[in-house]
């Protein structure tokens, strides 16, 4: 198979959009899933921790 430069631009041309459509949908399942959500939350509020106050 001859890999030359039209032929890349041609696959990422018909494939690409689809790619990055599949990938930003895995994402968003990935981030909305529920047994994430305490993980999302703990890292959400560990920089607040009690610790990490300015002037004590």
């Amino acid at each position: 198979m001859n890999l030359d430069h039209d032929s890349v631009v041609g696959f990422a041309k018909s494939w690409g959009l689809f790619y990055l459509m599949v990938m930003a949908a895995g994402v968003l399942v990935y981030a909305l899933w529920p047994s994430n959500r305490k993980r999302f939350t703990r890292a959400k509020t560990s920089i607040l921790d009690k610790d990490d106050r300015p002037g004590d």
